[in-house]
């Protein structure tokens, strides 16, 4: 009797369904462009195990939000939007006018720094409070430098800890 193939199903990616998760967001969040009378062009790409969803175009500061507060809350409707059209939970990233691409290149410099300072004073470091994203961003920078990180305290408030090397 032959043995079946060997399946990894913790690295498979599925980028068909990935593909119809963009497909739903933008969708969606051209709808909501609609209503609220926005222009901007949509565009979608699959990165790693997620599909990513980007509004490009005119000026977009009001639904992008202080801090991207509005970008947040649009990201999880637009989630929520995609789990209800497939039935899956989503991990889709929305990004407007290049937000999460400018916030991404300003933590990493954070982690780096704090990763820095860390190795130099031998003390560990807390960061300021900030959204899942943007800790996912400082983590990966700190683990880049060879710094361990974890996150502590409870949303909003949820921050970084930079600790020294062991």
């Amino acid at each position: 009797m032959a043995e079946a193939p060997e399946k990894d199903d913790e690295t498979a990616v599925d980028v068909a369904a990935l593909e119809r998760e963009g497909d739903v967001a933008a969708d969606y969040i051209e709808g909501l462009l609609d209503i609220a009378d926005y222009d901007g062009d949509i565009d979608m790409d699959v990165e790693g195990d997620r599909a990513m969803v980007s509004v490009v175009g005119a000026t977009l500061d009001d639904i992008i939000g202080e801090n991207g507060e509005v970008l947040e809350a649009l990201q999880e409707l637009t989630r929520l939007a995609v789990h209800r059209s497939t039935g899956n939970r989503s991990r889709l990233m929305l990004d407007i006018g290049g937000f999460r691409d400018s916030r991404r290149r300003t933590l990493t410099r954070v982690g780096t720094d704090a990763a820095e300072e860390v190795s130099k004073s031998g003390k560990m470091k807390e960061l300021e409070p900030m959204s899942p994203f943007e800790r996912k961003v400082v983590h990966d920078a700190v683990a880049a430098a060879g710094l361990r990180s974890e996150s502590e305290g409870e949303e909003p408030d949820r921050y970084v800890v930079v600790h020294p090397a062991e």
